[in-house]
């Protein structure tokens, strides 16, 4: 009896160190600038969003839409691929930033508005390389729309903040669209 409660012991003894060793390995408290962080600054960053759905070469395709979506007042259940061109001013022409690459799906069934699931992925200067991930609603007929930054990469490590949206030109029967954006970004 002595000798079974022996490895009892023994079992619950080196159960509760292999635990630990094993939570030490999953997770520990780090501090910033141990990664290289300095103090959070915020950037303001100003471009334009070309989306292109009804030309030679688009920038945003339909991938797919539901049964409803072509009676749909709101184009419900439509979904979209895009890989839209940034640039410096409303002109498609002008200097090029960077790219919008991602997903918008038509998720209202009583006005135009998108769930928008994009990375602002930047070509330009200091954020050469560095992504900002969007993900929010967009009701394209209204004025000033604002969308949660929930990350980054590169420049934005540890990002967050908010882009507003608001509309520039659209074209009602090509669906082509130009978009201002203004975004407030902190990051490290």
């Amino acid at each position: 009896m002595a000798r079974n409660l022996l490895i009892l012991y023994i079992l619950i003894l080196f159960s509760a160190l292999t635990a630990s060793e094993s939570d030490q390995y999953f997770s520990k408290k780090i501090s910033p600038s141990s990664l290289g962080l300095k103090k959070e600054k915020l950037t303001h960053l100003h471009f334009y969003f070309h989306d292109t759905i009804t030309a030679k070469n688009p920038t945003a395709v339909q991938v797919a839409e539901a049964a409803m979506t072509n009676t749909s007042s709101s184009n419900f259940g439509a979904v979209f691929v895009m890989d839209d061109p940034l640039t410096v001013s409303p002109e498609v022409s002008s200097k090029m930033v960077g790219r919008a690459q991602g997903i918008y799906a038509s998720a209202s069934q009583s006005e135009i508005a998108f769930l928008m699931v994009l990375n602002f992925a930047f070509m330009e200067g200091k954020f050469n390389g560095s992504n900002l991930s969007i993900l929010g609603r967009n009701a394209i007929f209204s004025g000033i729309r604002e969308m949660p930054i929930v990350g980054g990469s590169g420049v934005f490590r540890f990002s967050h903040g908010y882009a507003q949206a608001k509309t520039h030109t659209i074209d009602i029967k090509t669906k082509n669209a130009i978009v201002e954006y203004n975004v407030y970004v902190f990051h490290y």
